[in-house]
C-alpha cells in the first residue's frame, strides 16, 4: 500500500501555531489537500486533528475518516468514521482490507512523526506557505528517525506559495531502535 503525508506548513516547518491555529494556510492550499484526500478515498488524522477539525466543522471529511487515538471517543459518524488505538501498521493493514490502494495521512505532527519512524511513508508532499512563526506545532514531532528524500517535483499553488513532492528513499531510512 502506498502511503502519502500530505501538510501545510510555515517556510521554517511548522504546521500551526502552539494553540492549534492555522490561519496561514491559503485556500490554494486547502483546495490541493482536498483533491488527493479524495483521489486517496481516505485519510488518517491524529485526536488533535479530530478535536481541532470536529470544532471548526470540517469533520468528518468527505471520505473514510481513520482517527488514531488512545482516547476513548463515541462514533457518532456510523461507518465513515473509525476511531483506533492500533499502531500504524496494523491501520494500514485494516485500510488494505477494505480495498484502499493509498492511505492518505493529514497530520499532526506527532501522527506525522509515528508513521516516519516506522519507515512508512512512501511519499511528502508540503505547501510551504509564504509565513515564519517564533512558535508552533512542528512538521514532526520529537522521534527517532532520519529519511533520505528524492525530489519528485514542484509546484506552483500561487504568487508566493509552493508545493514540494518528495518520495522517500526507503534504503536509506534509519530510526533507533531501542
Amino acid at each position: 500500500m502506498k502511503v502519502i503525508l500530505y501538510m501545510a506548513m510555515t517556510a521554517n516547518g511548522l504546521i500551526a501555531k502552539e494553540d492549534d491555529d492555522v490561519w496561514f494556510v491559503s485556500k490554494n492550499s486547502w483546495k490541493s489537500f482536498e483533491k488527493l484526500m479524495k483521489k486517496c478515498g481516505n485519510m488518517i488524522i491524529g485526536r488533535r486533528t479530530y478535536e481541532i477539525s470536529v470544532k471548526d466543522g470540517t469533520f468528518p471529511y468527505s471520505c473514510f475518516n481513520v482517527v488514531m487515538t488512545k482516547q476513548k471517543i463515541e462514533n457518532k459518524w456510523g461507518d465513515k468514521v473509525v476511531f483506533t488505538n492500533k499502531k500504524p501498521e496494523e491501520v494500514l493493514r485494516f485500510l488494505k482490507k477494505k480495498g484502499f490502494k493509498t492511505a492518505f495521512i493529514g497530520g499532526g505532527g506527532t501522527l506525522n512523526a509515528s508513521f516516519m519512524k516506522e519507515g512508512l511513508v512512501d511519499e511528502i508532499y508540503l505547501d510551504v506557505e509564504p509565513v515564519v512563526l517564533g512558535k508552533g506545532i512542528r512538521l514532526f514531532a520529537d522521534s527517532d528517525f532520519e529519511a533520505k528524500l528524492r525530489f519528485i517535483e514542484i509546484k506552483k499553488l500561487s504568487k508566493n506559495e509552493v508545493q514540494l513532492h518528495y518520495k522517500v528513499v526507503k534504503q536509506l531510512f534509519r530510526h533507533k531502535q531501542n
